[in-house]
């Protein structure tokens, strides 16, 4: 993708805790995008009730019909419908340690401090260390978010699926993409 080549449309991919949120609103600054936040606006109600599958797709299509946007994720349900739309997929294809070291991270400050994650949501030791543990999430999908996003790299082609496998070139990228925007000073 060349510096203000006009992508309007924009997936953002990753195992848990690679930092997908963090990239999507950098994305949205730097392309001037309106940038959607899938666990707070789709996926979770308060109380850490899942919102019905049909609903969340129905909420992501209404999105994905809009001309111009940034997805942080998707969920299996209209994955491939959101994959469809967008123009340019950024997959976050980091090792484990560097996904599941973020993840670790950003749980125990968020348990600890008691910070928001979303629509009243809180992460807690005892959900941190339990059944529905996000740590746990990380290690039961980490395989199959690698195998998703290299196959959207095999079939997508390097044009619109961009992987990156550490941190340090994603930020040379995300840097590259803000020199090019119009009224920056490369």
């Amino acid at each position: 993708m060349e510096p203000g080549h006009g992508i309007r449309r924009v997936l953002c991919l990753g195992a848990t805790g690679s930092g997908k949120s963090t990239l999507a609103g950098e994305l949205g600054r730097i392309l001037g995008l309106p940038v959607h936040y899938v666990d707070e606006e789709i996926g979770w109600l308060p109380g850490w009730t899942s919102r019905p599958a049909a609903e969340q797709r129905e909420l992501a299509l209404r999105i994905a019909a809009e001309p111009a946007w940034v997805f942080d994720s998707v969920y299996r349900h209209y994955r491939q419908d959101i994959a469809e739309s967008a123009e340019l997929i950024v997959c976050l294809d980091y090792s484990r340690v560097v996904s599941l070291g973020r993840l670790l991270v950003r749980s125990v400050r968020r348990a600890a401090t008691g910070q928001e994650t979303c629509n009243g949501n809180r992460e807690t030791w005892a959900r941190l260390l339990g059944k529905e543990s996000i740590i746990r999430w990380h290690f039961s999908t980490f395989a199959s978010k690698r195998r998703q996003i290299r196959g959207y790299e095999q079939t997508l082609g390097p044009v619109r699926v961009k992987r990156f496998t550490s941190p340090r070139e994603t930020r040379r990228w995300l840097a590259w993409l803000e020199a090019g925007r119009p009224g920056s000073n490369p």
